[in-house]
């Protein structure tokens, strides 16, 4: 009888993931308070309008900078030690030697197996620091792209969340009816967002839903209580 091909269904784009969770929970968040805290001071919908569109210009280029020197932090930390991997397996190649072993033999490998092993990945320079640098240090080489990616992906997101709790102040007439629907809408976007970041990241998406209302929610609120009372001290 024919075999059904075993196809594994793995999700790997587990930073682009944290990058839109970054820039969207943020997004949602900050300019929602905001714009809560105008709407208890001022009555016109432009200003918490252009106020709202004001932050999220100013918060998507700061938090896709943090995202871009995140990145290259990274880069720059695998490169240097990478380097002295390279140092090492010159200078000490027996200790690095003994290290690869290390690894093997934590497997439950034969000797016999691991020395055959060992021989082979110790043949190939590169391939030797290579292993080092995942298996001893844990770090896998970074994506070249990866600071350019992560500084949009975080900006974009930022922005895309932020417009959110505007838009009821583009659409009706007071201020307060503004902020009663950014209210709805931003906690239904927070679910919407949590159980579609649960699809990828966890077997139960709701309890993710869930989850990313009540962060989102107390951290809006905190926010806005905080706007609210400097805005009575001023």
């Amino acid at each position: 009888m024919p075999q059904t091909p075993h196809v594994e269904k793995h999700f790997t784009s587990s930073e682009t993931v944290r990058d839109i969770v970054i820039g969207m929970s943020d997004g949602l968040t900050v300019p929602f308070a905001l714009a809560a805290g105008l709407s208890g001071a001022v009555t016109a919908n432009a200003i918490v309008v252009t106020a709202g569109l004001a932050e999220i210009a100013a918060g998507s280029i700061a938090m896709g900078l943090g995202g871009y020197l995140a990145a290259r932090t990274d880069a720059e930390h695998y490169a240097s030690e990478f380097e002295r991997e390279v140092r090492e397996t010159v200078e000490m190649p027996e200790e690095e030697e003994a290290e690869v072993a290390k690894v093997f033999r934590a497997y439950g490998l034969p000797e016999e197996t691991v020395q055959t092993v060992v021989k082979a990945i110790l043949s190939d320079q590169t391939r030797w620091v290579e292993f080092m640098m995942r298996f001893e240090l844990g770090l896998e080489k970074p994506d070249p792209s990866r600071a350019r990616r992560s500084a949009t992906t975080i900006a974009v997101s930022y922005i895309v969340g932020g417009l959110v709790p505007l838009i009821p102040y583009l659409v009706l007439p007071t201020v307060t009816l503004g902020l009663i629907g950014s209210v709805v809408v931003t906690l239904l976007a927070l679910l919407v967002f949590g159980y579609v970041k649960g699809r990828f990241t966890t077997p139960r998406p709701m309890r993710s839903a869930w989850q990313t209302v009540a962060v989102g929610g107390l951290a809006a609120a905190a926010a806005f209580l905080i706007a609210l009372a400097v805005g009575q001290t001023g």
